[in-house]
């Protein structure tokens, strides 16, 4: 799963184990579902799959509608969002951790009917770096953190980093809405086979293949390093990128210099992290940083890009390089190369109990 997707994950599955009325509004292209407990606890099993919540809603929308809409408590029109939402109890909270189906139209209609609404706000690379962004979405993403600026209760915020980028956003929408910093949990799974079976020492690359994770560095230094050169296993899905970048990462993998694991399960990830001489991340723009964190905590070592939310969230733990000096990563790379996987000290990771705590005790 991405990492949006984890975290929209856990706050479904945290919010279900609470002592409290839970409910899901789900958009579709017919209108709006509202599902009761019953419905919010069939969506978790699904997302238990290891594509994920947002694959589960994507590739197989149809049988999750098929499935969901039974248990829906309400279905509504878009135009009729209000209606539906006048059914939900006063007092309650529409948290928003996810980035999608976060519109005016919607926080409008939320803050009519008398109901509070958190935001989580992952990062405003989109804005920051567009160069980063695939085609189409930077006017749709500004709009959100305008629409959020405007009528959000409260906003959550998963580094002090990226509260500055998203709050300079807010304050030249003319409002700042009250902030809550909570860094995101981290949650290791038990290791297990990997169907990526590296032949030779290797280093792991993780996060989903796109232009902002910069791989074509390693893509450009791997035919260079001294043979026989370890191999790389790049673990996550096919993003936006050129075709160039795809085609430079199948002649490495026809070469058996790269290895590609898709849709790994988490157990199966643990376990290619833990063999790893490092986990590379020659990320250029973060808002958190998930990969690092999980291999600081496993006590993998770590090459991670000099980035000042790197630093905010994993401290002095990974070595810090340039992410465009390729010099400074080929030398690093090429010396651990040389030694045998570090079972060294293990970063102690944040907690989604203390996640959870800062953020429903003060969104109420």
């Amino acid at each position: 799963m991405t990492g949006i997707d984890r975290v929209e994950a856990a706050y479904l599955a945290h919010l279900l184990g609470q002592d409290r009325p839970l409910f899901g509004l789900i958009r579709t292209r017919w209108g709006f579902l509202l599902l009761g407990q019953k419905g919010c606890a069939a969506l978790h099993d699904m997302v238990g799959a290891p594509a994920g919540l947002r694959q589960t809603l994507g590739q197989t929308l149809g049988q999750t509608l098929a499935t969901l809409r039974p248990l829906a408590l309400l279905r509504r029109p878009h135009i009729l969002l209000s209606n539906l939402l006048s059914h939900v109890q006063q007092g309650a909270v529409y948290v928003n951790v996810g980035h999608t189906n976060l519109s005016a139209s919607v926080l409008r209609a939320v803050q009519h009917c008398g109901l509070k609404s958190a935001v989580l706000i992952h990062d405003t690379i989109p804005l920051d770096h567009p160069e980063f962004a695939s085609d189409g979405t930077h006017a749709p993403f500004a709009a959100k953190i305008t629409a959020t600026a405007r009528f959000a209760t409260q906003v959550i915020h998963i580094s002090a980093d990226a509260r500055a980028k998203t709050e300079a956003y807010f304050a030249a929408s003319g409002r700042l809405p009250p902030a809550i910093l909570a860094p995101l949990g981290i949650t290791l799974a038990q290791p297990a086979p990997s169907p990526v079976t590296p032949t030779r020492p290797y280093f792991v690359a993780l996060g989903t293949i796109e232009p902002r994770k910069n791989l074509k560095l390693l893509f450009d230094l791997w035919p260079n390093l001294p043979q026989p050169a370890p191999q790389l296993v790049v673990i996550g899905g096919k993003g936006w990128a050129d075709a160039a970048l795809f085609a430079q990462m199948a002649q490495l993998q026809a070469q058996g210099d790269v290895l590609h694991g898709e849709n790994l399960s988490d157990g199966a990830v643990v376990s290619l992290m833990q063999g790893a001489r490092a986990l590379l991340f020659p990320s250029l723009a973060e808002g958190f940083g998930l990969p690092p964190l999980e291999a600081a905590g496993l006590g993998t070592t770590v090459v991670a890009s000099d980035l000042p939310v790197l630093r905010e969230v994993c401290g002095d733990f990974p070595v810090y390089l340039d992410p465009r000096d390729s010099y400074s990563w080929m030398e690093t790379i090429k010396t651990l190369a040389q030694n045998q996987p570090r079972a060294g000290k293990k970063q102690n990771l944040p907690l989604w109990a203390d996640h959870f705590k800062v953020v429903l005790t003060q969104i109420g």
